[in-house]
């Protein structure tokens, strides 16, 4: 095994990783549909897509360790003699088995995703379940509307989010693919990335600061059907 083909793997391992996070979030979705449609969070199916949450959580968690692993056993043998390299692949394997026999279903379960896929499915029942019944502690129809394609809008590109993203620190949202290139572009310069809404004293934004919401994403979607522009 050689050092080219470790960072290969490497690269491999952090792409399937991004892939697991993607077909989470799809799961979570899914989920959200169901929701809609049954008014509850304690069908069959749901308990079924909390599973595949689970499994999903205990996927990217073994891709965690065996990453640990490999870049803790590759920096040792960055600093031994050449024949070291021979016994990587069972030092690696080694180290990965401590690493994921540490790993508890309590760990699995703390996963960012798996929390949110809990979260989002117990507030979106709770607005199934609750509608507003009194039209007097409802806006106007016209200035919900009007208010509702205002706070789609993202401050970035100025239109209608696709997959909107909070900012955990100010509550700000932003499209997904617009923040993380301004993200990007502005690390590649070493300048620091403001929050784009007037007034926010956020003047660091990182993308470990953003995460999808799937309620309003569904809200958005929702209001294109009603609107028929879908």
């Amino acid at each position: 095994m050689s050092l080219s083909s470790v960072n290969s793997t490497l690269s491999s391992l952090k792409s399937c990783q991004a892939d697991v996070g993607d077909y989470m979030d799809m799961v979570s979705d899914v989920a959200l549909g169901i929701v809609e449609a049954q008014g509850m969070e304690n069908s069959p199916s749901l308990k079924k897509l909390g599973e595949m949450i689970m499994e999903c959580s205990r996927l990217d968690s073994e891709i965690n360790c065996l990453v640990e692993s490999v870049n803790e056993m590759t920096a040792q043998v960055r600093h031994e003699p050449p024949e070291a390299m021979v016994n990587l692949r069972s030092s690696v394997k080694d180290r990965f088995t401590d690493l994921i026999a540490g790993v508890s279903d309590s760990d699995l379960r703390r996963h960012s995703k798996v929390v949110a896929f809990k979260e989002t499915v117990r507030k979106y029942a709770m607005q199934a379940q609750n509608p507003a019944e009194n039209e007097e502690e409802e806006l106007d129809e016209d200035i919900a509307v009007t208010q509702s394609q205002t706070n789609f809008i993202c401050p970035l590109t100025q239109v209608e989010m696709v997959n909107p993203v909070k900012n955990k620190k100010c509550s700000h949202y932003y499209d997904q693919e617009a923040v993380l290139e301004m993200i990007k572009n502005k690390h590649k310069n070493k300048k620091k990335f403001r929050c784009p809404k007037v007034g926010c004293g956020n003047t660091d934004v990182q993308e470990s600061d953003l995460e999808l919401d799937l309620i309003m994403k569904r809200m958005i979607q929702n209001q294109k059907r009603q609107s028929g522009k879908t």
